[in-house]
């Protein structure tokens, strides 16, 4: 069992990205799926997550709206969606998977906001 993200890269201020998390190996909409970030000397924390009955959850920080998360069941993918991104969302974003209990970390994808 394994996710890969994706889509991350360079983007403007005030501009918007959108990160993937492929599943395989389990299906993606039977678990919750999370999405984390991490800056360079901070720990890892929440932004947005998926469960099982597709309700979205919103962490401590990230309530405004900006972070929005689906998935396409037929591609078994979660889908982070950013906009109105700012130099301060600079991080490594980071998919996770809880599967009853088990859980499975991506390796990653670099998103820098930057003119």
């Amino acid at each position: 069992m394994q996710v890969v993200e994706s889509g991350g890269g360079l983007v403007q201020p005030g501009g918007s990205l959108r990160l993937s998390c492929a599943a395989s190996g389990f299906t993606a909409s039977d678990n919750l799926i999370q999405w984390f970030r991490q800056v360079p000397g901070s720990e890892r924390v929440p932004v947005v997550g998926l469960d099982s009955m597709n309700s979205m959850l919103h962490y401590k920080g990230f309530t405004g709206g900006r972070f929005t998360v689906s998935r396409d069941s037929a591609k078994n993918t979660v889908y982070l969606q950013m906009n109105n991104l700012t130099p301060e969302d600079t991080a490594v974003y980071y998919c996770r998977a809880n599967i009853r209990g088990t859980i499975i970390w991506g390796k990653g994808t670099r998103v820098t906001v930057s003119s």
